[in-house]
């Protein structure tokens, strides 16, 4: 029998391309979704409804899996997502976990996202059962939040200052874990993934312009500026203090890193964020409307 992959995380950018490449292999996959009607899936591909802090829903999800990839923190509310996670693989039976942490993992000065990958790895490395950590730097698909003000003609907001960071495209992660899914080869891995080469903001605006055939400007935040635009989109007081810090350490260079390992795993260059903005152009669509102000 072929052994049964589930993905969480299964609508994200790099759940989505689990499942898409997993299929291509010919693997039975599991995808965990709060709504599947909505999911849009690939035809292939079983569906558990569900959320990943449902107890109850993960357990039926993992219910004959053989390996299992888990992507438990999206925002403050999921510190100990993880831990459920995994200990719900345990209870199944489940013998290899692949968890989707961060760069820093562990390290308090990024923020809350930083201390929740880092509970959740030491869930992954105490539960007994064969686990591969993924610690992926910035993706390069972050940018298409770009895409909005580029199409009002208006300059990008910028809170990050001239941090450099070792922007990764998400398919190179994709591609890595589902090959840790199925391949034993990498158990007691952690990898740390990025690009080539580390860019700042900057730099990725002028790779991007020059793709786009456009100018990309920026507009510099300050932290207060920063925080008054995470809290009208709807982020906690406590949460907006949590991402300044972050903001923070990246500005000041914390992020600066650049590692081997996607061309150990992959054996070949990681892609670089000049790719990526050049295979997804026609995400940021719309016309250019003349020069754009600067900030």
């Amino acid at each position: 029998m072929v052994p049964m992959i589930l993905v969480t995380g299964a609508t994200g950018t790099i759940g989505g391309d689990v499942l898409r490449q997993l299929l291509a292999r010919g693997e039975k996959v599991r995808a965990l979704t709060r709504d599947p009607a909505a999911a849009q899936l690939p035809p292939g591909v079983e569906v558990a409804r569900g959320h990943h802090r449902d107890a109850g829903a993960l357990a039926a999800a993992m219910t004959g899996v053989d390996s299992a990839f888990l992507v438990g923190v999206f925002g403050p509310e999921d510190a100990d997502s993880d831990r459920g996670m995994t200990e719900a693989a345990r209870v199944a039976g489940v013998r290899r976990i692949v968890k989707l942490s961060a760069i820093m993992a562990g390290d308090t000065r990024t923020g809350l996202g930083g201390v929740a990958h880092g509970r959740g790895e030491e869930a992954v490395r105490g539960s007994g059962l064969e686990w591969v950590i993924l610690r992926p730097s910035v993706f390069a698909s972050n940018t298409l939040s770009w895409a909005g003000p580029l199409r009002s003609g208006e300059p990008v907001p910028n809170m990050l200052g001239s941090g450099r960071q070792g922007v990764v495209d998400p398919r190179d992660v994709a591609e890595i874990a589902a090959a840790a899914l199925i391949d034993p080869g990498h158990a007691g891995r952690t990898y740390t993934l990025t690009g080539p080469e580390t860019l700042s903001p900057q730099d990725q605006a002028g790779v991007l312009g020059e793709v786009l055939g456009r100018r990309v400007d920026l507009r510099d935040l300050t932290p207060p500026e920063t925080r008054a635009l995470l809290v009208a989109s709807g982020w906690s007081e406590e949460s907006a203090q949590a991402m300044l810090r972050s903001v923070r350490f990246v500005a000041e260079g914390g992020n600066e890193v650049v590692t081997g390992d996607v061309a150990e795993v992959l054996g070949r260059p990681a892609r670089t964020y000049r790719e990526w903005a050049r295979d997804h152009r026609g995400m940021f669509g719309g016309e250019w409307q003349g020069a754009v102000r600067r900030g």
